[in-house]
């Protein structure tokens, strides 16, 4: 089931300037550790020690948060578009 994978821009500098990808993956935890293994080094950026996203990531999954369709535990659908974006603050 392909699920396709978006990296905002400066997430690229640890994908080798790579802007997507697709895979197979079902589930968040499965789709970091096939993107550390893609691109090691990148997921120290987007998950905590504990595996869990960092608080200033943000994960869209068909333009949705992925928070409000069940975190973790939400299972990607074929043809679903994933996007991984840092946080961005400023004044």
């Amino acid at each position: 089931m392909p699920v396709s994978v978006k990296f905002a821009s400066p997430f690229r500098r640890h994908t080798g300037g790579t802007e997507s990808i697709a895979t197979s993956v079902a589930t968040l935890p499965e789709l970091f550790a096939d993107l550390e293994q893609r691109f090691p080094g990148l997921t120290k950026h987007l998950v905590n020690e504990s595996g869990d996203p960092r608080p200033f990531l943000n994960i869209y999954v068909n333009d949705e948060d992925i928070r409000f369709l069940g975190g973790k535990n939400y299972r990607f659908a074929e043809n679903d578009e994933v996007l991984l974006l840092p946080s961005v603050a400023g004044g």
